[in-house]
């Protein structure tokens, strides 16, 4: 699991069968201060998650298909949270 933020929405005029009306977002992972970005990645939605949110990103494949009960999907991320608030505390 990874906490990120919402930076955009992808939208397609064909997708796989297991994305049938379910989003597909663009999560940027969240870093330390100090810490180089890491790069973007695509994950399903289940929250309803917009942009600018935070969110819990599951991105181990079969952890996310045992939340979408589907054995054979061809999901590696998978967003199952929203993150209300977040703290981190100094690590001095």
């Amino acid at each position: 699991m990874i906490l990120g933020k919402v930076t955009g929405t992808i939208v397609t005029t064909i997708s796989h069968p297991h994305y049938k009306n379910r989003r597909l977002l663009v999560v940027q992972p969240l870093t330390l201060p100090g810490e180089a970005p890491k790069g973007d990645f695509v994950a399903l939605d289940t929250t309803h998650a917009g942009i600018g949110d935070t969110v819990l990103v599951n991105r181990e494949g079969n952890g996310a298909r045992v939340v979408l009960d589907n054995p054979d999907g061809c999901i590696i991320s998978l967003i199952v949270g929203i993150v209300d608030s977040l703290y981190i505390d100094s690590l001095d």
